[in-house]
């Protein structure tokens, strides 16, 4: 075989077999098949697309060119979720205790944020002195022991995937819904998961910005994830407001352990639910929605899944102390509640303009590698839907530079906007999709 030959098909809009994509996957993995062809290839697959057959294939091919984790040793059925990013989405650390606390194990590699959306690992480093790069047989047996691991993604998992993605991020094709259910899938199914609940955000704040988008990515991963042998579901979720109240790591983090004690915000509380609740049911933990919800708040309210994420954080060497006293976590040194300028009902609380304006306060990443301040962000007191009134609180900015505070107050107030007419709230998911 010849890269070009199957460059060529592709761009003609033919299927490739499976063998062509191995061939093409392994070449690309070993360095035999230069950025050229890889970028060629990828753009012919934008604009061609591809069937489900071909999306499986390429799918287990970049799952094999690394490590492909056995878990069967640690827990007899290993189940994760995948989000697909978003603004306050501080879920992880919320579902994967809980579910634990329920009796399913639960062994998660995460992702760090980039630009607006937040990354799950960003946020668990707020914990000082926390571990979240484990080697493999570290991962399983903390899995095994304790029943809750919540670590950064590995490079060995799936490398095929990394070398492919920094092509598509140079060359136009990231948005590529053949591209991005396997790039999502392929680490999932290399991470050893036999179930996968997946939360795909839509909106402002979100990747994916239509919905009609969203429900072709979420229905191609499901059918990879079927077609491989998965048991798959997808939450087609809102991102156009932020979930929840807070953005920026400690913030989501003290947020995340004020819904472990049993609070936190009413909407997040319900999206963690939903998400924990389908991976209780794929796990044989509950044969209906009802009992999945019955059993994760009895967890939540009996501090059962608070007390195993104190577990998980002194396996992995983090001051426990901040799980019981959040006040310990990193604080800002400005801290500004600015009011409503006017009354009426909130028609848009945007999130990603929201989401940048914590970037640039210093919570998230305008580059790679860039550095974290852990204490700032903000606090988005109201949601789409509610009648707010002149003069009170609207949000409150976390920050340690004056200026930026400044330029937060500005982007954030323009993210609100009000109507004199009651505005109905956001859903909080469109459609539910599962593999048959």
């Amino acid at each position: 075989m010849k890269a070009v030959d199957i460059i060529i098909k592709k761009r003609d809009g033919a299927e490739l077999t499976r063998d062509e994509i191995e061939f093409f996957i392994t070449g690309l993995t070993r360095g035999d098949v230069p950025d050229y062809q890889v970028a060629a290839w990828a753009m012919a697959v934008y604009f061609r697309g591809m069937t489900p057959r071909e999306m499986t294939d390429l799918t287990l091919a970049m799952a094999r060119s690394g490590e492909m984790l056995d878990l069967s040793e640690a827990v007899r059925f290993a189940v994760d979720k995948h989000s697909t990013g978003g603004v306050g989405d501080k879920v992880t650390l919320v579902v994967e205790p809980a579910v634990a606390a329920c009796g399913v194990p639960m062994g998660k590699m995460s992702g760090r944020g980039l630009g607006f959306s937040g990354g799950t690992i960003d946020k668990l480093e707020s914990i000082p002195g926390i571990r979240t790069a484990l080697t493999v047989s570290e991962f399983k047996r903390q899995l095994k022991e304790v029943g809750l691991v919540l670590v950064g993604q590995s490079a060995d998992l799936a490398p095929a995937d990394g070398k492919l993605y920094a092509l598509r991020d140079v060359t136009g094709t990231v948005p590529s819904i053949p591209l991005i259910a396997s790039s999502v899938m392929s680490k999932k199914i290399a991470a050893g998961a036999q179930a996968i609940v997946l939360d795909v955000k839509v909106g402002h704040g979100a990747f994916m910005t239509t919905l009609k988008d969203a429900i072709a990515l979420a229905k191609a991963m499901v059918s990879i994830g079927r077609k491989a042998g998965r048991k798959v579901v997808a939450v087609i979720s809102d991102m156009n407001q932020p979930l929840g109240h807070a953005v920026g790591n400690a913030l989501e983090l003290r947020e995340a352990l004020d819904t472990l004690r049993g609070g936190g915000p009413a909407d997040f509380r319900e999206h963690c639910l939903l998400i924990g609740g389908y991976l209780l049911q794929l796990a044989g933990k509950a044969n209906t929605p009802a009992a999945a919800r019955a059993r994760l708040e009895a967890c939540l309210a009996d501090g059962s899944a608070l007390a195993m994420f104190r577990k998980m954080v002194a396996a992995q060497g983090g001051d426990v102390r901040v799980v019981d006293e959040p006040e310990r976590l990193p604080q800002a040194s400005l801290v500004e509640t600015v009011p409503a300028p006017r009354s009426g009902s909130l028609i848009e609380v945007n999130a990603r303009e929201i989401g940048l304006a914590a970037v640039d306060l210093g919570a998230g990443r305008a580059r790679k590698g860039d550095p974290l301040d852990y204490a700032v962000g903000l606090i988005i007191h109201h949601k789409v839907g509610d009648r707010v009134n002149k003069g009170e609180p609207l949000f409150t900015i976390h920050a340690n530079d004056a200026g930026k505070l400044a330029a937060a107050r500005t982007q954030v107030l323009a993210a609100h906007r009000f109507s004199p007419r009651r505005v109905k709230p956001l859903p909080l998911y469109y459609k539910i999709i599962k593999g048959r």
